[in-house]
């Protein structure tokens, strides 16, 4: 588990821009049976989650259509939702960063850590808001 002191401000770089925080399976129940388009953003302590996955995560709320719910768990932190945010992002192996995007609960876009490693927040971002015009 990572300190406090360290997460803090990483935490705090999503939850700023309207992401509710996730912390126990019974929170990612919750997010993900309501309706609509929900994204889960699993943070992470790495830098291609500083450069790339929360710039990139916050840009593509810059869209006409975006996700009627944002989420997210910290990897390493909030472990209980971070599990339970995976086992519904099956088939799909854990990463972190990475980002979902659920229609009315069921997965409908994925972006696993090799996609968000080594390109810039602003391809992330794109990549996120042509799911958003297709799903949302």
């Amino acid at each position: 588990m990572y300190p406090e002191e360290i997460v803090k401000p990483m935490k705090e770089e999503l939850v700023s821009a309207g992401f509710k925080e996730l912390y126990t399976t019974e929170d990612v129940e919750s997010a993900l049976s309501q309706q609509g388009t929900t994204l889960v953003v699993i943070n992470s302590v790495c830098g291609c989650a500083a450069r790339n996955a929360r710039p990139g995560a916050k840009m593509s709320l810059e869209n006409a259509k975006k996700p009627d719910h944002i989420v997210t768990a910290f990897a390493g932190v909030d472990r209980e939702a971070v599990d339970a945010a995976r086992e519904k992002m099956f088939p799909f192996p854990p990463s972190s960063p990475s980002m979902a995007l659920f229609k009315d609960g069921e997965l409908v876009h994925m972006l696993e850590r090799h996609h968000i490693e080594g390109h810039p927040a602003e391809i992330i971002s794109e990549n996120l808001k042509a799911a958003y015009n297709e799903y949302c």
